[in-house]
């Protein structure tokens, strides 16, 4: 039963870790450019700073700047069957329940800018490379309430226990029983934000070659907070049924069988007042197991990786690459747990002062882009991340994640520019990876945009991107407890950027 108060807080502070992007969910929409056509590994553009760095140097000699923002809607959906979900109050004969995170981050900002001189380019990057916003569950997760339920299945050695006394000639006890029924409030925040920092160089080695190293400095802020509280279980007195806080409820049965063990060894019945010790000792222990939980915590960190880049253009034909290190990330707690967490082994890793590793993956993209005509190009990309040789993660959980990406891009007319393009991100998770607590599925994204060039050194884009994710199925447990769960999620974007030539 001490198990309980233990999975309260272990899954608390473990979804806490897991809310927000970062890690497997690196933020690759840092730039407009990139939610009109996604497949931009190997384009010549100032947007090029993060996605093909040793390319910015083929714009010609000039300063280059372009500012962006972005607005995102992602929610995380999941659908958890139990068969003791039945007994929820509020929820009484339903063995399955929707759990679901909203997330927002209204204002998504970004900054590239390159300085080219002769065969060398200077350039900066800011973006959010990870997170970016707050994603709240109202009604906490379903792991949360598979622990809550689970209370109500010591229902028949409690009512032993009310039986027993009523044995022993305590009066009214045979008049009491627990009932089947549960209630409990619960709530879950998570808020993360990477800033990332680029500062690198682009070489031209000959008239068709470049080559560009650069390093990346990350600076991780999250807090996370949580709770379940008003853990209520159904009590029967005299065949009246009534909803009560089961921390209180288990504290006074534990009372009453500490009060006649004293009661029994009066009257010299040890063996008696023994078994009702032993009892009581249960009664306690489920009792502080249903107390309230509230957890709040802060982190902070940096990490600093490399980058190396290379661009090959040719005629119509550009082909490029990009090298993005592991960066090794330690984020620092700054807790403010209640005293409901103390001396629970397990949140010894979140206390407050301790570190928690939460890499970022090193990532390699290729690219290449054709002018079909010159008005009409077309390109293709892929993305390997090294998700398994993270430290959060292990590969018994995951391997490397892909993705592909393929779009087009067309002059309307010397003003006018429209473009669109999808990515296809393919995870390669395992059962043993997948909770409501932590999880991530495949994905389809679409995106689709205009560039509007309103005068020689003024370009504004906009655009919309659309990600359509996969569901992902999986039973877990033995009958009759037996867990099933859909993972899914949404996400929608638009953005607004300007690219500056001075």
């Amino acid at each position: 039963m001490k198990t309980l108060k233990i999975a309260f807080a272990a899954a608390l502070i473990s979804v806490a870790n897991q809310v927000m992007a970062g890690g497997l969910l690196t933020n690759t929409n840092q730039n407009v450019a990139f939610l009109r056509n996604p497949a931009r590994d190997a384009a010549i553009g100032i947007d090029g700073v993060y996605s093909n760095p040793a390319g910015v140097i083929f714009l010609g000699e000039g300063t280059y700047i372009s500012l962006n923002l972005q607005s995102a809607k992602q929610t995380r959906t999941v659908l958890t069957g139990f068969p003791l979900f039945v007994n929820n109050v509020n929820h009484l004969g339903e063995t399955t329940r929707e759990f679901k995170g909203k997330a927002d981050a209204p204002i998504i900002p970004s900054l590239q800018a390159a300085y080219n001189k002769g065969k060398w380019s200077l350039q900066f990057g800011f973006a959010i490379t990870g997170g970016g916003g707050k994603c709240e569950f109202d009604n906490g997760l379903g792991s949360f309430e598979q622990v809550v339920a689970g209370v109500t299945t010591y229902k028949d050695a409690v009512n032993g226990l009310y039986g027993t006394l009523g044995a022993l000639g305590i009066p009214g006890m045979a008049n009491h029983a627990m009932g089947s029924k549960y209630n409990y409030d619960s709530y879950m925040r998570g808020r993360q934000y990477y800033y990332g920092f680029t500062l690198g160089a682009a070489y031209k080695l000959t008239d068709n070659l470049s080559v560009y190293g650069g390093l990346r400095m990350l600076y991780g802020t999250a807090n996370y907070y949580g709770y379940v509280k008003n853990i209520s279980v159904e009590h029967i007195k005299d065949g009246a049924s009534s909803m009560v806080s089961a921390t209180e409820h288990f504290g006074e049965l534990t009372s009453q069988l500490l009060q006649y063990a004293g009661m029994m060894e009066g009257m010299g019945n040890a063996q008696a007042a023994e078994g009702l010790k032993q009892a009581a000792a249960q009664t306690r222990t489920l009792s502080v197991a249903t107390q309230d939980i509230e957890l709040n915590c802060d982190q902070t960190g940096w990490g600093v990786a490399p980058i190396i880049g290379v661009d090959y253009k040719t005629g119509r034909l550009n082909l490029a690459a990009k090298y993005e290190f592991k960066t090794r990330m330690r984020l620092k707690n700054k807790s403010a747990n209640s005293a409901s967490a103390k001396g629970i082994s397990l949140l010894d890793k979140y206390a407050d002062g301790n570190k928690v590793a939460e890499d970022t993956p090193a990532l390699l993209t290729v690219g290449a882009q054709y002018e079909l005509t010159p008005s009409l190009r077309v390109m293709a990309g892929w993305h390997h991340y090294f998700d398994a040789d993270t430290e959060q993660f292990t590969k018994n959980m995951l391997g490397d994640s892909n993705e592909y990406l393929f779009g087009a891009e067309y002059d309307i007319c010397k003003r006018v520019q429209v473009s669109a393009g999808m990515q296809r991100t393919a995870y390669d998770m395992k059962d043993k990876g997948m909770n409501d607590i932590s999880f991530n599925v495949s994905s389809y994204s679409y995106g689709l945009g205009i560039g509007v060039q309103v005068s020689e050194k003024v370009k504004i884009n906009a655009a919309w991107f659309q990600t359509l994710y996969d569901d992902y199925d999986m039973t877990s447990g033995t009958a009759p407890a037996v867990t099933t769960n859909s993972f899914t999620r949404s996400n929608r974007v638009i953005g607004l950027g300007v690219d500056l030539k001075l």
